[in-house]
This record gives C-alpha cells, sequence and structure tokens, in this order.
C-alpha cells in the first residue's frame, strides 16, 4: 500500500466491463497497484495472465450474487447503466463498501442520497465528467468572486470529425445521450432554481477558432444548483456540439415524437449513427461577477485527446470519464474526503484533484500559476494547454521520488 493512503482498500469491484469500466480497472491496477475485480454479465475479455485484474461473470439484477461477490473488496465502482446505479448502491451501504458511480440521472442520485444517513461508507455518485469533474471546477470558479452572477459550463464529448446531417458520431453510450435529451435540466435563473427543458437554450460561441453551439441537458449539474442556490444569479449546463445537431435532433425527438417512443429512438440512432473511436472532449467554463468592487469574469478551457494505457488505444471520453471517478477515489483513499455518507463532486476542491495520478489529463483547467503537466505540450494554434496523458506510473513514481 502507498503510505500515503488513509483509507485501507485493497481490493475493488469495478461493475461494468463496457469502454469506460474497463478503463476504470486498468487505471486503477496502472495507478494504483490494486487487485480490481472486474465484472459483466458476459465474462470480460482480458488476459488471463493479469496480475491486477480478475474477470467474472456476474448478473448484477441477482441480489444475492452481487452481495456475494461484493465480499471482500472494500469499494465499488459502478459504470454500469444509469437505471441499475440505485440497485447496486442498496447493495454496497448495506455490505458497507465505498460506492462510487458515474451516473447522470437525477432520479438514481435522489435514491442514493436517500441512503446516505445510514452509511458506513461513502456514497458518491455522478463521479465522471459531467456531472463530476465540471462540478469541482464550477465550484472553484465560484469561490474567486465575492458576489457570483453568472456561471456558465460547457461540455462536449464529440467526434473529431462528422460527416454526417446530425454532425454527430456515438462517442459514449446511447442510452445516457437519450436520457440527458430527454429529461428536465437544472438551472438557476435570476436567483431562482428552475427546471429547463433540454435542447432548449440553443446559444453560438467560438473556442479558439472554432464554432459550436450549445443547449440544455439533463444531469451535467450534478447536485452544484443545490449547493449554489441564494449564490449566483444564473447558473447553467449546456452541452456543446457541432452546428446543426441540435436542430437534428429536435425534429426527431419532437416532429416525429420519438420522445415518447424512446426504444425507437434508439434503434433508429443505433441503425443510422455510427460510433467513432476519433474523438476529443472540451471543457468550457466562464464565470462573472463582483471582485474587489469590479465587474470580472473568468475563464476555463481544456481539450483532452486519447491515448495508451496498459498498451491499449482508449478514446478521450473514456479517459476523461474514468479519470473523473479514479481521481476521487484517490483522494478517499488519502483521506481528503469525507470518510461516510452522502458526497457531491463540487465538494471535492479541484486542485486536489489535479494533483491526482490520473487529474493531470485535466491540467489545462487549473490556476494559471500551476505547473505544467508531466510530459511534453504538442503545439497548439491557440496557444493553449493541450493535455497529453498522465506519465506512466514509474516513470511518475521516479519523479516523485526525486522531489
Amino acid at each position: 500500500m502507498n503510505p500515503d493512503d488513509k483509507t485501507p482498500i485493497r481490493k475493488v469491484l469495478v461493475l461494468g466491463a463496457g469502454k469506460v469500466g474497463g478503463t476504470v480497472a486498468d487505471m486503477l491496477a496502472e495507478y494504483h497497484r490494486l487487485a480490481v475485480t472486474l465484472a459483466d454479465r458476459v465474462l470480460p475479455r482480458g488476459d488471463p495472465g493479469d496480475k491486477w485484474i480478475e474477470r467474472v461473470a456476474l448478473d448484477v439484477e441477482d441480489t444475492a450474487a452481487l452481495a456475494a461477490l461484493m465480499a471482500g473488496h472494500q469499494a465499488v465502482i459502478n459504470a454500469l447503466p444509469f437505471h441499475l446505479a440505485a440497485q447496486v448502491a442498496r447493495v454496497a451501504a448495506a455490505q458497507g463498501l465505498h460506492y462510487f458511480d458515474l451516473t447522470e440521472d437525477r432520479a438514481a442520485t435522489e435514491a442514493i442520497r436517500a441512503l446516505a444517513a445510514e452509511a458506513t461508507a461513502v456514497l458518491m455518485p455522478q463521479c465522471g465528467l459531467a456531472p463530476g469533474v465540471i462540478g469541482m471546477l464550477g465550484m472553484q470558479l465560484a469561490g474567486r468572486f465575492d458576489t457570483l452572477q453568472d456561471l456558465r459550463l460547457r461540455v462536449g464529448a464529440l467526434p473529431r470529425h462528422a460527416t454526417n446531417r446530425l454532425r454527430y458520431a456515438f462517442t459514449w453510450s446511447i442510452d445516457g445521450l437519450i436520457n440527458e435529451y430527454c429529461h428536465p435540466c437544472a438551472a438557476i435563473v435570476q436567483g431562482e432554481p428552475v427546471s429547463v427543458q433540454p435542447l432548449e437554450g440553443l446559444e453560438t460561441l467560438v473556442l479558439e477558432g472554432e464554432a459550436y453551439e450549445a443547449f440544455h441537458t439533463s444531469g451535467g449539474l450534478g447536485t452544484l444548483a443545490e449547493t449554489l442556490a441564494g449564490r449566483v444569479r444564473n447558473l447553467d449546463y449546456k452541452t456543446l456540439r457541432y452546428p446543426g445537431h441540435r436542430d437534428a435532433m429536435d425534429f426527431l425527438l419532437h416532429d416525429l415524437r420519438l420522445v415518447e417512443r424512446r426504444a425507437l429512438l434508439r434503434q433508429v440512432l443505433e441503425h443510422a449513427v455510427p460510433h467513432t473511436r476519433d474523438d476529443v472532449v472540451i471543457v468550457f467554463a466562464a464565470a462573472s461577477g463582483e471582485r474587489q468592487g469590479r465587474f470580472e469574469q473568468i475563464t476555463r478551457t481544456a481539450r483532452i485527446h486519447g491515448g495508451r494505457l496498459r498498451g491499449v488505444d482508449r478514446t478521450a471520453i473514456e479517459l476523461a470519464t474514468a479519470a473523473g471517478v479514479v481521481g476521487v477515489f484517490e483522494l478517499l483513499r488519502n483521506g481528503r474526503l469525507p470518510a461516510r455518507g452522502f458526497v457531491g463532486q463540487e465538494q471535492v476542491p479541484l486542485e486536489a484533484f489535479l494533483g491526482t495520478r490520473v487529474g493531470r489529463c485535466y491540467a489545462a483547467l487549473g490556476e494559471a500559476t500551476d505547473a505544467a503537466p508531466m510530459g511534453p505540450q504538442p503545439a497548439h494554434a491557440g496557444g493553449q494547454a493541450v493535455h497529453t496523458w498522465p506519465a506512466p506510473a514509474r516513470h511518475r513514481r521516479r519523479q516523485e521520488t526525486r522531489a
């Protein structure tokens, strides 16, 4: 065990061996040298000689089998579809395991929070990118103002090349995308908490010379709107897309009324829209308000690209999402988070997260005076910092030893 680790976690259960779940397992193995059990309905593929990751088949909806597998683990990271989050969290809480997930679903988060009063371990949903890291960023920017006027948070997981009229290709879950396009969205308008409709609030913006559109989608704020209620005049979260995407989706969802037939919508999208591994994640935040008697604005921008982890090419969204949950897991181990109960993402100091072994992929979001991220920085026309994936664990350990 690393001598800095304060919470004794020797074995972690990762549920869901999809692209993100598999990346989470490999991050835990690479950066924490922890024993990991990776479970899914079908036996996950992988090297049978892997000394860190054991792969097993599990029907997660079999509560008894799930509880039995949890025995011997101290933490569970749930990378399953959002509709299974509350069920898995209940079993984990009953077993006394620390629980983390990646859900953007507001109802699932409320169900998990209801378990917190009796929990003996941490319950921390919404640990990915948005919700997740974007909440940490929003909270940090909010704290820079004496009086906070506007906080605008924007995130896009985009194909690098969009060749169809939808201006989109899938870089992550179809179900997750449908969920965020079809459910109401939390926001604060003129100081009042409100619920706004997905796909509304269309705006255009230019980031580093490239045009995007943004519109409301559900779940990205996590619990940040509750935390900042009474402290911010206007707060919203919007998804970034290439211009034209929102109108095409609005036609499908509302003109063709597929919002009422989501199973059919899923079939249409799965049949017609390709998946791609050539992607980019864009994070943008803008905050404005009074600072020392002057009205000011602060912005942060980061672009995250894919990279290799344990010899396997990973997409930008896989790395960015997995880093979100593995980073907060590390902070728990190091005693930097509460030891029990519900923990919201905005409770995590952004700088603490950026200092974790995997948080450096978000280094461009840090303060301007921060040290440059490890590894060479590729040239970029806009002069902005572009992340490189954290150096291999052995290289990082050598640098830490020298320090």
